[in-house]
């Protein structure tokens, strides 16, 4: 039996009888794979038989040695970063899948499945025009981290964290999902209020992110009907081009170029608004998790823990760098909410009290 026979919504958060008896799948998953690697329909059968958690997992701890491998043959650290964006929708989408296919009700994950991919789209864009997908890209701060600590032990980091860890942690986010699809064998196809709001509110944190990511590039002042993404030019490219040429390109200011760091719209009250939105979508999916359970918190919350950690840490090594290349960036800190506004910031009307800088160029 693939799925657990649960008596009440509650049942559903319970460790002990939602994941527990299935554990044991785990363990012999990879050798029943390989008896029938041949057989499309037994490939099938043996998908349907294993309970979706496990299988979400197995294909986790898969991944980790191929962007290990990948990595080191490539010696470019950023593997993971580039499927960071698609993996959690491919594991909603596979809890989905299994609930289509075992017949279970699915009004409740496919509103949750058009939520991720929109998740999807944004993220994936916005990775795609800062140049993420180019050959040769890669995360700054691997290569600075691996300078700090020598080769020696990033090669251990690099197996244990960049990995094995974040590729866990990419499934780990969605097992909220795997709470709601069990969930549905108990509540039916039931969609209520609330969960309308659930998914209406998850949509809205993802548009609030992509505020904040085009918060970051320069919209030129000529008519819509003549814009291209060529027109488009992003901080960090305006800031070289300015550097250069010692011309403002169109859509900045001196000021802005100058001092180094975005800090207008919700970059006035938020260091980082697009990650504060990007965390608040997982919370909030295991938030949606605990309403359908009736339950205050349960045991699927574990990933979104994780994922508050890793942008904590992430966050603060982003800004330790930020501040030893720009001066002004101490006085931001301390104006300025890492994610949160603070109470300077939103009784002053944002970083600068929203003063009046140069005139963006026309």
């Amino acid at each position: 039996m693939a799925l657990p026979a649960l008596q009440s919504e509650t049942d559903c958060a319970d460790w002990s009888k939602a994941v527990e008896p299935y554990i044991p799948q785990l363990y012999d998953l990879p050798q029943q794979l390989l008896q029938i690697i041949s057989s499309p329909q037994a490939v099938k059968d043996l998908y349907l038989s294993t309970n979706p958690l496990v299988t979400g997992f197995a294909i986790s701890l898969f991944l980790a040695p191929i962007f290990l491998v990948v990595s080191e043959i490539n010696k470019n650290y950023s593997q993971v970063d580039r499927c960071w964006s698609l993996l959690p929708t491919l594991y909603n989408a596979h809890f989905v899948i299994y609930a289509h296919a075992t017949g279970l009700p699915t009004k409740r994950l496919d509103s949750l499945l058009a939520f991720s991919t929109i998740w999807s789209m944004r993220l994936t864009y916005n990775y795609w025009r800062k140049g993420g997908y180019n050959v040769g890209s890669e995360d700054y701060r691997w290569e600075v981290l691996k300078e700090n600590i020598g080769p020696v032990l990033f090669l251990p980091f690099n197996i244990v964290f960049i990995s094995l860890i974040q590729s866990v942690l990419l499934f780990s986010v969605t097992m909220p999902t795997y709470v709601l699809l069990i969930a549905s064998k108990v509540t039916g196809e039931q969609m209520l209020p609330l969960d309308i709001g659930f998914s209406q509110g998850l949509v809205g944190l993802v548009l609030l992110s992509a505020i904040a990511d085009q918060q970051q590039w320069s919209r030129p002042s000529r008519s819509l009907s003549y814009m291209s993404l060529a027109d488009l030019v992003d901080f960090q490219n305006a800031k070289k081009s300015y550097k250069s040429s010692a011309k403002v390109p169109t859509g900045y200011t001196q000021k802005d170029l100058e001092r180094g760091f975005l800090t207008k719209g919700l970059w006035a009250y938020s260091r980082h608004p697009n990650f504060a939105a990007e965390q608040s979508v997982w919370v909030g999916l295991y938030l949606w998790s605990c309403y359908v359970t009736e339950t205050y918190y349960n045991w699927s919350g574990i990933g979104a823990v994780c994922y508050l950690i890793l942008f904590q840490g992430s966050t603060w090594f982003t800004e330790l760098l930020s501040s030893g290349k720009y001066p002004e960036y101490k006085e931001y800190r301390k104006k300025v909410g890492m994610f949160v506004p603070g109470l300077v910031s939103m009784m002053s009307g944002g970083f600068d009290n929203g003063g009046s800088d140069e005139k963006k160029t026309k």
